[in-house]
Protein backbone atom coordinates (compact mmCIF):
# COMPACT_ATOMS: atom_id res chain seq x y z
CA UNK A 1 0.00 0.00 0.00
CA UNK A 2 1.16 3.85 -0.43
CA UNK A 3 0.22 7.12 0.25
CA UNK A 4 0.50 10.22 -1.98
CA UNK A 5 0.47 13.53 0.15
CA UNK A 6 -2.23 16.05 -0.68
CA UNK A 7 -2.23 17.49 -4.29
CA UNK A 8 -2.84 20.72 -5.34
CA UNK A 9 -6.75 19.94 -6.42
CA UNK A 10 -7.46 18.87 -3.01
CA UNK A 11 -7.17 14.94 -2.66
CA UNK A 12 -4.96 11.98 -1.79
CA UNK A 13 -4.50 9.04 -3.34
CA UNK A 14 -3.96 5.25 -1.86
CA UNK A 15 -2.73 2.28 -4.01
CA UNK A 16 -3.47 -1.15 -2.93
CA UNK A 17 -2.37 -3.91 -4.91
CA UNK A 18 -2.47 -2.20 -8.07
CA UNK A 19 -5.40 0.04 -7.47
CA UNK A 20 -5.56 3.44 -6.65
CA UNK A 21 -8.36 5.47 -4.72
CA UNK A 22 -8.35 9.31 -5.20
CA UNK A 23 -10.09 10.34 -2.22
CA UNK A 24 -11.03 14.29 -1.55
CA UNK A 25 -9.68 16.31 1.65
CA UNK A 26 -11.98 18.26 3.29
CA UNK A 27 -11.87 21.52 4.87
CA UNK A 28 -14.13 23.01 7.59
CA UNK A 29 -13.89 26.58 8.76
CA UNK A 30 -11.27 26.18 11.96
CA UNK A 31 -9.36 22.77 12.66
CA UNK A 32 -7.93 19.81 10.92
CA UNK A 33 -8.69 18.80 6.81
CA UNK A 34 -10.55 15.49 6.49
CA UNK A 35 -9.94 13.00 4.17
CA UNK A 36 -13.07 12.01 2.82
CA UNK A 37 -12.95 7.85 2.61
CA UNK A 38 -16.78 7.28 2.06
CA UNK A 39 -15.35 5.62 -1.38
CA UNK A 40 -12.50 4.05 -0.47
CA UNK A 41 -14.38 0.86 0.20
CA UNK A 42 -16.00 0.18 -2.76
CA UNK A 43 -12.73 1.16 -5.21
CA UNK A 44 -10.13 -0.61 -2.50
CA UNK A 45 -12.18 -2.88 -0.48
CA UNK A 46 -10.56 -1.42 2.58
CA UNK A 47 -12.01 -0.09 5.71
CA UNK A 48 -10.16 2.14 7.73
CA UNK A 49 -8.93 1.33 11.77
CA UNK A 50 -9.51 3.93 14.17
CA UNK A 51 -9.59 2.20 17.76
CA UNK A 52 -11.60 5.41 19.92
CA UNK A 53 -12.02 7.31 16.98
CA UNK A 54 -9.73 9.64 18.06
CA UNK A 55 -8.91 10.43 14.47
CA UNK A 56 -12.20 10.25 12.44
CA UNK A 57 -14.62 12.81 12.08
CA UNK A 58 -17.78 10.75 12.07
CA UNK A 59 -19.92 14.15 11.35
CA UNK A 60 -19.87 17.92 10.27
CA UNK A 61 -21.02 20.43 13.00
CA UNK A 62 -21.57 24.11 13.12
CA UNK A 63 -21.90 24.03 17.13
CA UNK A 64 -18.83 23.44 18.94
CA UNK A 65 -14.64 23.73 18.59
CA UNK A 66 -11.94 22.93 20.21
CA UNK A 67 -8.21 22.93 19.42
CA UNK A 68 -6.41 21.19 22.23
CA UNK A 69 -2.91 22.28 21.55
CA UNK A 70 -4.00 26.07 22.36
CA UNK A 71 -6.34 25.45 24.49
CA UNK A 72 -9.40 27.08 22.62
CA UNK A 73 -13.32 26.31 23.56
CA UNK A 74 -15.62 28.04 21.36
CA UNK A 75 -19.47 27.47 21.03
CA UNK A 76 -21.10 28.62 17.55
CA UNK A 77 -17.69 30.54 17.88
CA UNK A 78 -17.42 32.53 20.78
CA UNK A 79 -14.93 31.91 23.31
CA UNK A 80 -15.26 30.26 26.46
CA UNK A 81 -14.13 32.63 28.53
CA UNK A 82 -16.25 35.58 26.89
CA UNK A 83 -19.15 33.98 27.36
CA UNK A 84 -18.54 32.28 31.15
CA UNK A 85 -17.50 36.43 32.05
CA UNK A 86 -20.47 37.90 30.44
CA UNK A 87 -23.39 35.72 29.28
CA UNK A 88 -26.08 33.79 31.68
CA UNK A 89 -26.76 29.86 31.06
CA UNK A 90 -29.99 30.57 29.30
CA UNK A 91 -28.48 33.01 27.05
CA UNK A 92 -25.59 30.19 26.28
CA UNK A 93 -28.49 27.31 25.86
CA UNK A 94 -30.20 29.87 23.06
CA UNK A 95 -27.17 30.50 21.25
CA UNK A 96 -26.00 26.71 21.08
CA UNK A 97 -29.77 25.42 20.00
CA UNK A 98 -30.32 28.33 17.83
CA UNK A 99 -26.82 29.50 16.85
CA UNK A 100 -26.82 32.96 17.30
CA UNK A 101 -27.16 34.62 21.03
CA UNK A 102 -30.77 36.05 22.01
CA UNK A 103 -31.80 39.99 21.47
CA UNK A 104 -33.46 40.97 24.94
CA UNK A 105 -36.85 40.27 23.82
CA UNK A 106 -35.79 36.59 22.82
CA UNK A 107 -33.74 36.12 26.10
CA UNK A 108 -36.73 36.57 28.00
CA UNK A 109 -39.08 34.83 26.05
CA UNK A 110 -36.36 32.18 26.40
CA UNK A 111 -36.21 32.26 30.31
CA UNK A 112 -40.64 32.08 30.35
CA UNK A 113 -40.11 28.94 28.22
CA UNK A 114 -37.83 27.30 30.21
CA UNK A 115 -39.89 28.74 33.74
CA UNK A 116 -42.91 26.99 32.43
CA UNK A 117 -41.60 23.53 31.47
CA UNK A 118 -39.81 23.21 34.24
CA UNK A 119 -42.12 21.44 36.87
CA UNK A 120 -42.68 17.62 36.03
CA UNK A 121 -46.46 15.72 35.60
CA UNK A 122 -46.50 15.22 38.95
CA UNK A 123 -47.07 11.46 38.42
CA UNK A 124 -43.34 11.43 38.08
CA UNK A 125 -43.06 11.49 41.24
CA UNK A 126 -44.29 7.62 41.45
CA UNK A 127 -40.91 7.15 39.76
CA UNK A 128 -38.45 7.80 42.22
CA UNK A 129 -40.58 5.99 45.10
CA UNK A 130 -39.77 2.93 43.22
CA UNK A 131 -35.84 3.40 43.51
CA UNK A 132 -34.13 2.33 46.72
CA UNK A 133 -33.25 5.40 49.17
CA UNK A 134 -29.32 4.28 48.20
CA UNK A 135 -29.71 4.68 44.24
CA UNK A 136 -27.33 6.59 42.31
CA UNK A 137 -28.95 9.41 41.22
CA UNK A 138 -27.77 8.76 37.47
CA UNK A 139 -30.13 5.56 37.64
CA UNK A 140 -32.82 7.37 38.52
CA UNK A 141 -31.81 10.12 35.99
CA UNK A 142 -31.88 7.46 33.29
CA UNK A 143 -35.25 5.76 34.25
CA UNK A 144 -37.23 9.19 34.46
CA UNK A 145 -35.50 10.78 31.60
CA UNK A 146 -36.44 7.68 29.08
CA UNK A 147 -39.75 7.92 31.07
CA UNK A 148 -40.67 11.42 30.24
CA UNK A 149 -41.77 10.30 26.35
CA UNK A 150 -44.69 8.71 28.70
CA UNK A 151 -46.13 11.72 29.82
CA UNK A 152 -45.07 14.13 26.52
CA UNK A 153 -46.08 11.50 24.01
CA UNK A 154 -45.91 14.22 21.46
CA UNK A 155 -42.45 14.40 21.80
CA UNK A 156 -42.40 11.04 20.01
CA UNK A 157 -43.36 13.15 16.48
CA UNK A 158 -39.30 13.93 15.78
CA UNK A 159 -40.79 14.63 12.18
CA UNK A 160 -42.26 17.28 13.11
CA UNK A 161 -40.19 20.73 13.55
CA UNK A 162 -42.14 22.77 16.49
CA UNK A 163 -41.91 19.33 18.34
CA UNK A 164 -38.06 18.53 17.96
CA UNK A 165 -37.72 22.13 19.72
CA UNK A 166 -40.75 21.73 22.05
CA UNK A 167 -38.86 18.65 23.21
CA UNK A 168 -35.18 20.15 23.54
CA UNK A 169 -36.71 23.14 25.63
CA UNK A 170 -38.77 20.31 28.05
CA UNK A 171 -35.67 18.36 28.24
CA UNK A 172 -33.09 21.02 29.29
CA UNK A 173 -35.85 22.74 31.22
CA UNK A 174 -36.70 19.76 33.53
CA UNK A 175 -33.43 18.15 33.93
CA UNK A 176 -32.71 20.22 36.75
CA UNK A 177 -36.04 19.60 38.74
CA UNK A 178 -35.03 15.86 38.12
CA UNK A 179 -31.69 15.85 39.20
CA UNK A 180 -32.98 17.60 42.23
CA UNK A 181 -35.49 15.56 43.14
CA UNK A 182 -33.07 12.29 42.61
CA UNK A 183 -31.04 14.52 45.50
CA UNK A 184 -34.02 15.22 47.79
CA UNK A 185 -35.49 11.35 47.41
CA UNK A 186 -31.70 10.08 48.44
CA UNK A 187 -32.48 11.95 51.68
CA UNK A 188 -35.70 11.13 52.53
CA UNK A 189 -36.79 15.05 52.06
CA UNK A 190 -39.74 16.50 50.47
CA UNK A 191 -39.48 17.51 46.80
CA UNK A 192 -39.04 21.13 46.01
CA UNK A 193 -40.67 23.00 42.86
CA UNK A 194 -39.39 25.19 40.83
CA UNK A 195 -40.38 28.57 41.64
CA UNK A 196 -41.55 31.96 39.19
CA UNK A 197 -39.20 34.10 40.65
CA UNK A 198 -36.00 32.25 40.18
CA UNK A 199 -33.68 32.62 37.13
CA UNK A 200 -32.36 29.04 35.84
CA UNK A 201 -28.94 28.06 38.35
CA UNK A 202 -31.01 29.83 41.21
CA UNK A 203 -33.78 27.47 40.72
CA UNK A 204 -31.43 24.35 40.87
CA UNK A 205 -30.02 25.44 43.83
CA UNK A 206 -33.45 25.90 45.93
CA UNK A 207 -34.86 22.94 44.78
CA UNK A 208 -31.57 21.22 45.97
CA UNK A 209 -31.27 22.86 49.48
CA UNK A 210 -34.44 24.57 50.24
CA UNK A 211 -36.28 22.62 53.24
CA UNK A 212 -39.93 22.61 54.18
CA UNK A 213 -39.19 23.78 57.95
CA UNK A 214 -36.93 26.60 57.62
CA UNK A 215 -36.66 29.86 55.24
CA UNK A 216 -33.84 29.27 52.73
CA UNK A 217 -31.82 32.37 50.80
CA UNK A 218 -30.30 31.57 47.30
CA UNK A 219 -26.80 33.07 47.84
CA UNK A 220 -26.29 34.84 44.55
CA UNK A 221 -22.66 33.94 44.53
CA UNK A 222 -23.40 30.37 44.82
CA UNK A 223 -26.24 30.67 42.08
CA UNK A 224 -23.51 32.90 39.64
CA UNK A 225 -20.83 30.30 39.91
CA UNK A 226 -23.19 27.36 39.23
CA UNK A 227 -23.94 29.38 36.65
CA UNK A 228 -20.98 29.65 35.45
CA UNK A 229 -20.20 26.05 36.10
CA UNK A 230 -23.05 25.04 33.38
CA UNK A 231 -21.90 27.14 30.87
CA UNK A 232 -18.15 25.40 31.02
CA UNK A 233 -19.91 22.11 30.81
CA UNK A 234 -22.61 23.23 28.05
CA UNK A 235 -21.50 21.15 25.08
CA UNK A 236 -17.68 19.87 24.45
CA UNK A 237 -17.65 18.71 20.61
CA UNK A 238 -18.30 14.90 20.07
CA UNK A 239 -16.70 13.70 23.06
CA UNK A 240 -18.32 10.06 24.24
CA UNK A 241 -22.05 10.94 25.67
CA UNK A 242 -22.45 13.44 22.32
CA UNK A 243 -21.53 10.94 20.01
CA UNK A 244 -23.80 8.80 21.78
CA UNK A 245 -26.50 10.85 21.45
CA UNK A 246 -25.87 11.51 17.83
CA UNK A 247 -25.94 7.77 17.11
CA UNK A 248 -28.96 6.37 18.74
CA UNK A 249 -30.58 9.66 17.28
CA UNK A 250 -29.16 8.39 13.09
CA UNK A 251 -31.98 5.40 14.35
CA UNK A 252 -34.78 7.36 14.50
CA UNK A 253 -35.33 7.98 17.99
CA UNK A 254 -36.81 10.18 20.26
CA UNK A 255 -34.85 12.93 21.98
CA UNK A 256 -35.71 11.83 25.67
CA UNK A 257 -34.76 8.21 24.62
CA UNK A 258 -31.39 9.92 22.91
CA UNK A 259 -30.79 11.96 26.22
CA UNK A 260 -31.41 9.13 28.47
CA UNK A 261 -28.67 7.17 26.26
CA UNK A 262 -26.57 10.01 27.00
CA UNK A 263 -26.96 10.25 30.69
CA UNK A 264 -25.49 6.41 30.27
CA UNK A 265 -22.66 6.86 28.77
CA UNK A 266 -21.41 10.20 30.76
CA UNK A 267 -22.10 7.68 34.05
CA UNK A 268 -18.79 5.96 33.04
CA UNK A 269 -15.85 7.07 35.16
CA UNK A 270 -13.89 8.29 32.37
CA UNK A 271 -16.45 10.66 31.20
CA UNK A 272 -18.83 12.65 33.76
CA UNK A 273 -17.44 10.76 36.99
CA UNK A 274 -14.22 12.34 36.39
CA UNK A 275 -14.53 14.45 39.08
CA UNK A 276 -16.32 12.42 41.68
CA UNK A 277 -12.49 10.47 41.04
CA UNK A 278 -11.01 12.98 41.99
CA UNK A 279 -12.19 13.76 45.73
CA UNK A 280 -11.98 9.65 45.45
CA UNK A 281 -8.20 10.55 44.95
CA UNK A 282 -7.83 12.90 47.54
CA UNK A 283 -9.66 10.52 50.22
CA UNK A 284 -6.67 7.65 49.64
CA UNK A 285 -3.65 10.44 49.82
CA UNK A 286 -5.17 11.52 53.14
CA UNK A 287 -2.52 14.10 53.90
CA UNK A 288 -0.38 16.59 52.69
CA UNK A 289 2.34 14.71 54.46
CA UNK A 290 1.84 11.96 51.63
CA UNK A 291 1.47 13.97 48.29
CA UNK A 292 5.12 13.23 47.46
CA UNK A 293 4.34 9.38 47.71
CA UNK A 294 1.81 9.70 46.40
CA UNK A 295 3.14 11.64 43.16
CA UNK A 296 6.52 8.98 43.25
CA UNK A 297 3.74 6.38 42.60
CA UNK A 298 2.48 8.56 39.95
CA UNK A 299 5.39 8.75 38.19
CA UNK A 300 6.49 5.19 38.37
CA UNK A 301 5.67 3.35 35.28
CA UNK A 302 5.20 0.01 37.02
CA UNK A 303 2.37 1.67 39.12
CA UNK A 304 -1.02 1.44 38.56
CA UNK A 305 -1.81 4.49 40.58
CA UNK A 306 -2.73 7.56 38.20
CA UNK A 307 -3.48 11.45 38.77
CA UNK A 308 -7.33 11.83 38.53
CA UNK A 309 -8.14 15.73 37.43
CA UNK A 310 -4.94 16.59 35.18
CA UNK A 311 -4.36 16.57 31.56
CA UNK A 312 -7.43 16.29 29.08
CA UNK A 313 -7.32 13.58 25.79
CA UNK A 314 -8.67 16.53 23.68
CA UNK A 315 -6.22 19.72 25.47
CA UNK A 316 -2.38 19.62 24.72
CA UNK A 317 -2.59 22.47 26.57
CA UNK A 318 -4.14 24.43 29.74
CA UNK A 319 -7.78 23.57 29.22
CA UNK A 320 -9.28 26.89 29.02
CA UNK A 321 -12.38 26.14 31.29
CA UNK A 322 -9.70 25.21 34.06
CA UNK A 323 -9.03 28.74 34.42
CA UNK A 324 -12.31 29.97 34.96
CA UNK A 325 -13.00 27.15 37.28
CA UNK A 326 -9.82 27.90 38.96
CA UNK A 327 -11.09 31.60 40.12
CA UNK A 328 -14.96 30.16 40.37
CA UNK A 329 -13.65 27.70 42.86
CA UNK A 330 -11.66 30.17 45.15
CA UNK A 331 -14.53 33.16 44.97
CA UNK A 332 -16.83 30.13 46.26
CA UNK A 333 -14.66 29.00 48.81
CA UNK A 334 -14.20 32.72 49.99
CA UNK A 335 -17.95 33.26 50.02
CA UNK A 336 -18.27 30.27 52.15
CA UNK A 337 -15.79 31.01 54.33
CA UNK A 338 -14.07 27.89 54.17
CA UNK A 339 -10.33 27.92 54.67
CA UNK A 340 -9.69 24.94 57.16
CA UNK A 341 -11.09 21.88 54.84
CA UNK A 342 -8.94 19.21 55.62
CA UNK A 343 -9.75 17.73 51.89
CA UNK A 344 -9.75 20.81 50.51
CA UNK A 345 -6.43 22.04 51.85
CA UNK A 346 -4.86 19.01 50.58
CA UNK A 347 -6.50 19.73 46.93
CA UNK A 348 -4.72 23.02 46.93
CA UNK A 349 -1.53 21.82 48.07
CA UNK A 350 -1.61 18.72 45.46
CA UNK A 351 -2.25 21.34 42.53
CA UNK A 352 0.35 23.65 43.71
CA UNK A 353 3.26 20.51 43.51
CA UNK A 354 2.07 19.37 40.62
CA UNK A 355 2.03 22.75 38.64
CA UNK A 356 5.83 23.10 39.94
CA UNK A 357 7.10 19.54 38.96
CA UNK A 358 9.28 19.33 35.94
CA UNK A 359 7.39 15.80 34.99
CA UNK A 360 3.79 17.07 34.77
CA UNK A 361 4.59 20.96 33.20
CA UNK A 362 6.83 18.88 30.58
CA UNK A 363 4.29 16.87 29.79
CA UNK A 364 1.69 19.66 30.21
CA UNK A 365 -0.81 17.78 32.61
CA UNK A 366 -2.29 20.56 33.80
CA UNK A 367 -5.34 20.96 36.24
CA UNK A 368 -8.81 20.27 34.22
CA UNK A 369 -12.31 21.54 34.40
CA UNK A 370 -13.06 18.39 36.46
CA UNK A 371 -10.48 18.82 39.48
CA UNK A 372 -11.62 22.29 40.53
CA UNK A 373 -15.51 21.60 40.08
CA UNK A 374 -15.29 18.62 41.76
CA UNK A 375 -13.81 20.99 45.12
CA UNK A 376 -16.44 23.20 44.33
CA UNK A 377 -19.37 20.73 44.60
CA UNK A 378 -17.59 19.36 47.55
CA UNK A 379 -17.42 23.01 49.22
CA UNK A 380 -21.20 23.57 48.68
CA UNK A 381 -22.00 20.35 50.31
CA UNK A 382 -23.03 17.98 47.28
CA UNK A 383 -22.33 14.61 47.74
CA UNK A 384 -20.13 12.88 45.45
CA UNK A 385 -22.71 11.01 44.18
CA UNK A 386 -24.26 14.09 42.40
CA UNK A 387 -21.29 15.25 41.03
CA UNK A 388 -22.27 13.72 37.49
CA UNK A 389 -25.83 14.42 37.83
CA UNK A 390 -25.15 18.19 37.43
CA UNK A 391 -22.65 17.57 34.81
CA UNK A 392 -25.78 16.22 33.01
CA UNK A 393 -27.91 18.96 33.36
CA UNK A 394 -25.39 21.50 32.27
CA UNK A 395 -24.57 19.11 28.94
CA UNK A 396 -28.25 18.38 28.11
CA UNK A 397 -28.03 21.20 26.44
CA UNK A 398 -25.00 20.50 24.39
CA UNK A 399 -26.71 16.80 23.52
CA UNK A 400 -30.84 18.30 22.56
CA UNK A 401 -28.76 20.95 19.91
CA UNK A 402 -26.32 18.06 18.71
CA UNK A 403 -29.85 15.57 17.82
CA UNK A 404 -31.47 18.93 16.20
CA UNK A 405 -28.07 19.38 14.03
CA UNK A 406 -27.72 15.65 13.16
CA UNK A 407 -31.86 15.32 12.56
CA UNK A 408 -31.48 17.92 9.94
CA UNK A 409 -27.87 16.92 8.59
CA UNK A 410 -28.47 15.72 4.31
CA UNK A 411 -25.63 13.22 5.30
CA UNK A 412 -27.42 11.97 8.13
CA UNK A 413 -27.06 8.17 8.09
CA UNK A 414 -27.51 5.87 10.91
CA UNK A 415 -24.10 4.80 12.22
CA UNK A 416 -23.10 1.62 11.66
CA UNK A 417 -19.30 1.22 12.19
CA UNK A 418 -16.65 -1.96 10.81
CA UNK A 419 -14.63 -3.94 12.79
CA UNK A 420 -11.26 -5.75 12.53
CA UNK A 421 -12.19 -8.93 12.95
CA UNK A 422 -9.58 -11.27 14.63
CA UNK A 423 -11.32 -14.43 15.95
CA UNK A 424 -11.93 -18.01 14.30
CA UNK A 425 -12.06 -18.65 10.82
CA UNK A 426 -15.25 -20.24 9.73
CA UNK A 427 -15.59 -23.68 11.50
CA UNK A 428 -17.61 -26.89 11.24
CA UNK A 429 -19.31 -29.04 14.21
CA UNK A 430 -17.54 -32.47 14.60
CA UNK A 431 -20.48 -33.94 15.71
Amino acid sequence: MSFSPPQDDGTVSITFQGKTATLPVLSGASGNSVVDIRSLTKELGLFTFDPGLGSTAACESKITFIDGEKGILLYRGYPIEQLAAKSSFAEVAYLLLYGELPSKEEHEDFKERLLNHSLLHEQIRNFFNGYRRDAHPMAMLCGTVGGLSAFYPEGIDISNEESRDLSAVRLIAKMPTLAAWAYKYSRGEPFVYPRADYSYSENFINMLFARADRPYKVNPILSNALDRILILHADHEQNASTSTVRLTGSTGSHPFACVAAGIAALWGPAHGGANEAVLQMLGKIGSKENIPDFIAKVKDKNSNVRLMGFGHRVYKNFDPRAKIMQQTCYEVLEELGIKHDPLLELAIELEKYALNDDYFVQRKLYPNVDFYSGIIFKAMGIPKSMFTAFFAVARTVGWVSQWKEAFNDPLRRIYRPRQLYTGHQRRDLNK
